[in-house]
């Protein structure tokens, strides 16, 4: 089809081979790649190449052939850091990862501009599929953290995912009661957000600390009372360590109890708590 040269690579932004890379068709990428004249590696918007495209977008077949060519880097990253292994674990893409990881030149524990690791962001999305690819490499941290301190498990209790919360502390050297920059632990990360599924996983370890405050003294109980999370308030408070005093004496960040008390009140968290009960909801928060 192609007789000449093609100077595609000279397309700025977001050139055919970008598009033709990032929807998958593969035909039209390998007629354009083998008429020659094109750059393999050329960088389109954000600093993303052919591969990164393909492998966001779950194309493995395009993948296998771009990764076929000598001439493909495939552990370059995009301006922000993110590597094509990086982007298919973020979307779930577990073929994808797989023939990543099989190449020789690809750092699966490599992370970004930010410190998010291929891990962290399969953790975050839920993906226990890539979860497991990834922990089963010897090259892989299970506990590493971001730029603020946030490991995969934090990720993974933040969002919700049960399963991947299981499958992460089944590793060794995973730290349950890490706290990130901001003092903040998984557990508290999952009472703020109302996971009472993973909030009754990680209390369900001896090594968890139901009643660790964050760096402005928010416990996860505070934290799931304050966002109207009822069943987890209920399980934190069935706990002898954890204190509920924290709900009737400390101030929220408007620096009143009265506040605080409305509330509870609000969300239904104050009829659990009997000291909070006696203040004036009458106020306009």
């Amino acid at each position: 089809m192609y007789d000449h040269a093609v100077d595609f690579d000279k397309v700025s932004l977001f050139s055919g081979l970008h598009y033709a890379s990032s929807f998958g068709v593969d035909g039209i990428v390998a007629g354009l790649v083998e008429a020659g004249g094109c750059d393999t590696n050329q960088i389109g918007c954000g600093g993303n190449t052919l591969l990164m495209w393909a492998a966001r977008n779950g194309h493995s077949g395009m993948v296998k052939r771009l990764l076929g060519r000598d001439d493909v880097s495939p552990d370059k990253p995009d301006n922000n850091g993110q590597t094509p292994l990086l982007w298919a674990a973020h979307n779930g893409h577990e073929g994808v990862v797989k023939i990543l990881l099989g190449q020789d030149d690809v750092n699966p524990d490599k992370s970004d501009n930010n410190g998010q690791t291929p891990l962290r962001r399969a953790a975050m999305g839920g993906y226990e599929g890539v979860v497991r690819v990834l922990l089963g490499r010897d090259d892989v941290s299970p506990d590493k953290p971001n730029n603020n301190g946030q490991t995969p498990l934090s990720g993974a209790t933040h969002n919700g995912h049960s399963g991947v919360v299981e499958i992460l502390l089944g590793q060794g050297d995973v730290n349950p009661n890490k706290s990130d920059s901001e003092g903040q632990t998984p557990l508290l990360w999952a009472a703020y957000n109302g996971h009472k599924g993973v909030v009754k996983i990680l209390l369900g370890r001896s090594d968890v600390n139901p009643d660790k405050p964050d760096n402005n003294g928010q416990t996860p109980l505070r934290r799931a009372a304050m966002s109207g999370h009822e069943g987890v308030v209920r399980v934190l408070l069935g706990r002898d360590d954890v204190s509920p005093d924290i709900l009737a004496a400390q101030t929220d960040l408007f620096g009143s109890d009265v506040v605080e008390g409305c509330w509870l009140f609000r969300h239904n968290i104050e009829p659990l708590i009997p000291k909070v009960a006696s203040n004036d909801c009458s106020v306009s928060v």
